[in-house]
């Protein structure tokens, strides 16, 4: 019996490392595995030469002065005028050679004396019209010589004297910092404030995000149906009404901001006004509970305040900081900031102000239709459902026929309207009636898996092709790359800082949650206190991958020392190419010692 399990076992060893063994023979195949290559002569002078000047990154320079030595030349030989050195300086450099003329093909010896010691430099054959062809490298000695054995050129046969050239640089005064250095330097601070800003705003979506993508925390949130139906409707209503007002809005105001005095007067005017109606809905007295009407009109004048403050906000600071840019001179940059910052406001207060608009009308209705599952009979409220459901589900699918109607273009109704909007109606149709009327669905999983899917589906997305994409939408340069970097963030930061989440320790949450409080509350007093430091580690490393990133999307354009990287490898100027890896080197290497002190002391 042991023998049969001994033999099973040795049986089952060898048949897995036979199979290692084909899996391995398999990948070499496949990968084209050939280590004779390496020994290929040519190769090995190319990888030589290549790895020699990565070892000489063009960091300094100096100021050269150039010597020539040349010597007479005759290619063919010609008896008649051809002249040859007769005599040699003592003190001064001079070239000669084992013959003054001869064939194509033919090798000759070149001799320099009293040459600059312990230099370098290339032998030129030098044509009758000045063209240069390099024959060979030099190197002299302690005493100023060299010897080298060149091969003639093949060149078309005059009868004048053509020369062969030594050519000395050396070096004068002391070392200045190269071309390539000072470029290098630009852009690798380039780099790091494109990894800066794609991290700062991949990390503000990537909080919130990470909450919803975090498994512990939506698995409790359930609502019934009727909740659910009225809370999606509320929602795209919301979402349609909110961009309507926006938009008009943003026309009232108009030619009020393209002043600039208009637009700060209109601004503290809306505040002024905005903070009024707070104080006059919002009493600190205890008074009587203001009526329906007053607190609807109070609704709508905050409301309708509190878009006018954000709208002359955005213009305001788009009008001064544009007005600021040449009067700073220098520090223009800062003007240009202001300018930035309210054409984000701008650019973002319609989406910002139907995202609210619905959020409110989204929350109103999903509390009406909590009441309604709770204090109507079940036939009733199965009724309900079947209506709303089935609306809900036509309206959602009808906006997913708008979306494939976007980017496919295929403008047929059929396809992208009515057959979406009958599809969602029978499928909000068949929920409604196999869910029970008054049961409770996992609402929050459904958000979890939708968020996790999206998550996973931008990060399989490689940055380089987010960069690409960013190009095309706001042209060659770093702002480019930090927009795909930022993206590429929030996918990654989201996953990671979602995984703390789940692991938190549950016992504080419960806590928190036996006092009575909201999820909101749960989060920030249960969950944030425990996920602060491991989200400040995650950070500081997600900075300096993107630091590592940044560099591989300058090669299609996203700025930063990528691009001059991409640049001198194309050109074949490894010592430049030395240069920026070093930089990069240097920088991750200088963010890592930093990122741990940070860690050490606050971690």
């Amino acid at each position: 019996m042991n023998n049969n399990k001994s033999f099973k076992k040795s049986l089952g060893t060898g048949l897995a490392i036979a199979l290692t063994l084909f899996v391995f023979a398999y990948a070499f195949q496949v990968t084209d595995v050939d280590f004779g290559t390496t020994r290929d002569e040519v190769r090995q002078t190319s990888i030589t030469r290549v790895l020699r000047a990565l070892a000489h990154p063009d960091i300094f320079e100096y100021e050269t002065k150039e010597l020539n030595v040349e010597i007479p030349f005759y290619l063919p030989c010609s008896e008649s005028e051809m002249t040859t050195p007769d005599a040699f300086p003592a003190d001064e450099p001079f070239l000669k050679a084992s013959a003054y003329c001869g064939e194509a093909s033919d090798a000759i010896t070149i001799e320099g004396f009293n040459m600059p010691t312990y230099t370098t430099g290339p032998v030129f054959f030098i044509t009758s019209s000045g063209v240069k062809k390099q024959l060979d490298n030099f190197q002299t000695d302690a005493d100023g010589y060299f010897i080298s054995e060149i091969e003639l050129p093949n060149r078309q046969p005059v009868a004048e004297a053509q020369a062969i050239r030594a050519t000395v640089r050396t070096n004068v005064g002391a070392p200045k910092w190269s071309d390539n250095a000072i470029a290098t330097w630009d852009k690798i601070i380039e780099t790091i404030f494109i990894a800066l800003l794609a991290t700062f705003i991949g990390t503000l979506i990537a909080i919130p995000t990470s909450f919803v993508a975090a498994r512990n925390l939506m698995v409790e949130n359930r609502s019934p149906l009727t909740s659910i139906a009225f809370s999606i409707i509320g929602w795209i209503i919301g979402v349609w009404t909110g961009l309507q007002a926006a938009q008009r809005l943003v026309a009232l105001f108009a030619p009020v901001n393209e002043n600039l005095l208009l637009g700060l007067g209109g601004l503290i005017l809306s505040i002024g006004l905005l903070y009024g109606i707070l104080r006059w809905s919002m009493p600190t007295e205890d008074i009587e509970k203001p009526s329906l009407g007053i607190r609807i009109l109070s609704s709508l004048g905050i409301a309708l305040f509190g878009i006018a403050t954000l709208i002359f906000f955005g213009a305001s600071f788009r009008t001064l900081g544009a007005t600021l840019i040449e009067p700073l001179g220098i520090f223009g940059f800062l003007g240009n900031f202001i300018f930035q910052i309210g054409e984000i406001i701008v650019m973002l207060t319609p989406g910002l102000i139907a995202v609210v608009v619905g959020a409110i009308l989204g929350n109103i209705l999903s509390k009406l239709g909590q009441r309604t599952s709770d204090n109507m009979p079940a036939g009733q409220v199965r009724l309900i459902n079947i209506i709303l459901a089935s609306l809900a589900g036509a309206v959602l699918f009808v906006l997913l026929g708008s979306v494939v109607e976007w980017f496919y273009q295929l403008s047929n109704p059929i396809k992208t309207l009515y057959w979406p909007a009958g599809v969602g109606a029978a499928l909000g149709l068949v929920l409604a009636l196999l869910s029970p009327a008054k049961n409770a669905l996992p609402t929050g999983m459904i958000f979890y898996s939708i968020t996790r899917t999206i998550l996973n589906g931008t990060r399989s997305v490689e940055p380089l092709v987010m960069a690409i994409v960013a190009v095309i939408w706001v042209g060659i340069g770093p702002f480019a790359g930090s927009l795909a970097l930022a993206l590429h963030t929030v996918a990654a930061l989201a996953k990671l800082y979602s995984e703390q989440v789940e692991s938190i320790s549950a016992g504080p949450i419960e806590a928190v949650q036996a006092t009575g409080a909201n999820q909101l509350q749960t989060i920030i007093y249960a969950v944030v206190p425990q996920i602060i430091p491991p989200y400040i580690s995650f950070t500081m490393y997600r900075w300096d991958i993107n630091v590592r990133m940044s560099t591989i999307i300058g090669f299609v354009g996203g700025g930063g020392i990528g691009f001059l990287l991409s640049q001198n490898i194309n050109l074949l100027d490894y010592r430049a190419a030395s240069a920026q890896m070093l930089a990069i080197a240097v920088v991750v290497a200088s963010m890592d010692y930093i990122s741990s002190v940070i860690r050490e002391k606050y971690v």
